[in-house]
């Protein structure tokens, strides 16, 4: 992982929330628009760039879209960020 892709994908706040949310566990699409107030096409682009950079992975269950932290070393990382 390239830190500086790292960092430069988190230089959003709306792509900031989804990875704060998202090192909790990982969560469906469908639940991630109202947990950051943003509206669903917004929330999926952020979502697809976080996943561009690395920083998530996102496996299909059915319809539904799920999204994790792609590994530990980032989410240790992120956690110190705050």
């Amino acid at each position: 992982m390239n830190t500086v892709k790292l960092f430069k994908a988190l230089g959003d706040s709306t792509r900031f929330k989804l990875v704060k949310i998202l090192i909790r566990g990982e969560r469906c699409a469908c639940e991630l628009p109202r947990m950051v107030g943003k509206a669903q096409p917004t929330t999926s682009l952020q979502l697809k760039k976080l996943v561009s950079a690395g920083v998530l992975s996102c496996k299909k269950d059915g319809v539904k879209s799920i999204y994790k932290i792609s590994n530990q070393k980032i989410a240790k990382l992120l956690k110190l960020v705050g």
